[in-house]
């Protein structure tokens, strides 16, 4: 067992800065701190900027129509809106009237919004003009369920109600270690521990600006992107649609980018293409997780001028669980654990246990039954430590090929490899069946701006002779029998992570 309890992120930043950060029992208390702290500052822009002071006005208001609506403290209320101002304000409002915020991811259809009324057992569902219509049968089928428009208003301010950390706080959905959707609930001291870990690892922490591109209802979105940003004082831009991501940091030039390793490669190539204005010019800090990240990108921001920090965590652990302040020395490792965790590997899976962690699967106590054991949360990711205590993942354990022969691939492990040589944006490992037998096949994506860098007239002949090169490295059992290049990306989640066939 391995016990994290030293703060080995405290080196990089300094007395005054460690110094503001300070762990708070709930969002309401964090939040007080917030507007007593930067009142006057910009918290959120989007169409026009929202102070503190105006967002607590904005938030105190609709806690009110919450409670003229019966909503109580420890009742759950469903937030189902896109990502924007309103999301953020709701979102405050119903934490700090106490009750449980779930977040509905906006894809949902009329059925999966009602299914999860019931499973969730909500009080309320407070909706976007965008998402009423999906409404619909919560209001003929379940009308005891209150919906509240995001716009209603009220000139009544009511005060926040204080909860305690071990209080439920929040429901966001996750794939979990069995990759079944499910609801995992977290306390306040949960989304407070993983605040907190967003501050450690860099040297300038408070009043950044931070882009806002990843969706709310995400734990990375919500608490990484989110949270951290409010928790110290910054100012977030909330940007609609990806396709204007590139037109609007020019303007809004962030200092910190909170993004998936699939947006960083796409501002990267963007970067190249156009000039590393086109990231705003004052960018210092990229956030990256939720995916493997590859240490090209890592290298080549570094040249920028902009340190990328590959990370690691999870739905059920509040987000964070190790950061990597070191990425130039260590580009492939996810870095180190924060404090206040237990990590154990069994069979080289990762075991944790901390203040970070979930309190379950709401609705679903035989899926919580499974994802434990003596106490112990099993993430379903193959990890192993160097002698410095950094982490690296060698793959996820419901993605482990075995083969007719007996043997284990990891196909992460795999990918890893082959993602090393600068012309591959990403690579998957899958099997396939040649004349009755199991093969491994190996499909890449090219990095566009590199093909054209290739030293032959035929590219894809070039990149399949040296991904041929790696592969006869592999053991006789790991090599790949086909590769194929692909012209056109993987197909993704909306966290942009790349779906595998099952």
């Amino acid at each position: 067992m391995i016990e994290i309890n030293e703060n080995k992120f405290l080196k990089y930043a300094s007395k005054e800065t460690l110094d503001k950060i300070v762990k708070f029992p709930s969002i309401s208390h964090m939040w007080e701190n917030c507007v007593s702290q930067y009142g006057d500052l910009p918290a959120v822009e989007d169409g026009e900027k929202y102070t503190f002071s105006q967002l607590n006005k904005d938030v105190a208001s609709l806690r009110t129509i919450l409670k003229e609506k019966g909503v109580k403290p420890g009742d759950k209320v469903g937030l189902f809106m896109p990502n924007s101002y309103e999301f953020i304000k709701t979102y405050l409002a119903v934490t700090t009237s106490g009750a449980v915020a779930a977040l509905l991811p906006v894809h949902l259809d009329q059925k999966s919004v009602y299914g999860l009324s019931m499973m969730f057992g909500l009080t309320a569902v407070i909706y976007a003009d965008s998402t009423k219509e999906q409404t619909i049968l919560v209001s003929q089928l379940n009308p005891g369920v209150a919906l509240i428009s995001s716009d209603e208003k009220s000139d009544t301010l009511t005060p926040a109600f204080y909860n305690e950390e071990k209080d439920p706080c929040s429901i966001l959905f996750t794939g979990g270690t069995s990759g079944k959707s499910k609801g995992a609930l977290l306390s306040h001291g949960n989304i407070m521990a993983g605040t907190i870990n967003g501050c450690y690892g860099y040297p300038e922490v408070f009043n950044q600006r931070y882009f806002l591109i990843l969706p709310l209802t995400h734990v990375f979105g919500l608490i990484r992107n989110c949270l951290t940003s409010l928790y110290t004082g910054s100012c977030l831009y909330i940007c609609h649609n990806p396709k204007d991501m590139f037109k609007i940091m020019p303007v809004y030039k962030p200092t910190i980018l909170i993004l998936v390793p699939a947006l960083a490669e796409m501002a990267l190539n963007l970067s190249k293409q156009i000039g590393p204005h086109i990231l705003g010019g004052q960018l210092k800090t990229i956030i990256c997780g939720a995916a493997q990240v590859p240490p090209h990108l890592v290298n080549e921001y570094s040249e920028m001028g902009v340190d990328l920090l590959p990370g690691y965590g999870l739905t059920e652990s509040s987000n964070l669980v190790s950061g990597n302040p070191e990425a130039k020395r260590k580009p492939d490792s996810v870095g180190l654990p924060y404090p206040g965790q237990k990590f154990r590997l069994e069979n080289g899976e990762l075991w944790i246990k901390g203040d970070n962690m979930m309190m379950g699967y709401v609705g679903a106590p035989e899926e919580t039954e499974k994802a434990y054991e003596d106490g112990w949360f099993k993430t379903g990711d193959l990890v192993r430590f160097d002698e410095e205590g950094y982490m690296y993942i060698v793959g996820r354990i419901k993605d482990v090929i075995v083969l007719p022969t007996g043997e284990n691939i990891s196909p992460e492990e795999l990918e890893a490899k082959f993602c090393q040589l600068d012309f591959i944006q990403d690579a998957m490992v899958r099997t396939d069946t040649e004349n009755g037998t199991q093969v491994l096949v190996l499909e890449v994506v090219p990095r566009a701006g590199e093909m054209a860098k290739l030293p032959a007239e035929d590219k894809v002949s070039y990149m399949k002779e040296e991904l041929g090169k790696i592969n006869h490295t592999l053991p006789a059992f790991q090599r790949v029998s086909k590769i194929i290049i692909r012209d056109s990306d993987f197909e993704r989640t909306p966290a942009m992570k790349k779906v595998r066939p099952k």
